[in-house]
């Protein structure tokens, strides 16, 4: 892989920080735009979290090297293809390419968790680099 396991598992947690915000909502308020529950809600802000923006520009900065493996490591988790066919999918993904890598990958469905399970398929576990990451 041309990416560190470490820093794939940043991008993973980061992610998914953002993704599990929860919901805060109120009642009733005439100046407000109201959910189909007739309630206002909006994402909960915590000291430390995440929003798309960072987790983009990291992505943004990494080499390019780095940034195919993230796409490669993506589609294995994804099971468009399997660790062996490393080599064919980086040359698909080198050949490819018309997005930037971060608007690609962040707009995703369950990016993270088929980054996750593509980091897995090659051998690692997040459980194991993830402490210490945040």
């Amino acid at each position: 892989m041309d990416i560190s396991p470490e820093k794939v598992a940043y991008i993973i947690l980061k992610s998914r920080q953002y993704e599990t915000k929860g919901s805060i909502s109120w009642g009733d308020d005439a100046d407000m735009k109201l959910n189909e529950d007739g309630a206002i809600s909006m994402l909960e802000d915590r000291r430390g979290d995440t929003d798309p923006g960072e987790t983009a520009q990291y992505i943004s900065n990494l080499n390019e090297d780095e940034k195919i493996a993230l796409v490669v490591l993506t589609w294995i988790g994804r099971g468009s293809y399997e660790p062996e066919d490393w080599d064919r999918a980086v040359e698909t993904a080198r050949r490819e390419r018309i997005n930037k890598t971060d608007k690609y990958l962040l707009g995703m469905p369950l990016f993270p968790d088929y980054l996750e399970e593509g980091l897995e398929a090659m051998g690692y576990a997040i459980e194991e680099l993830g402490d210490g990451l945040l």
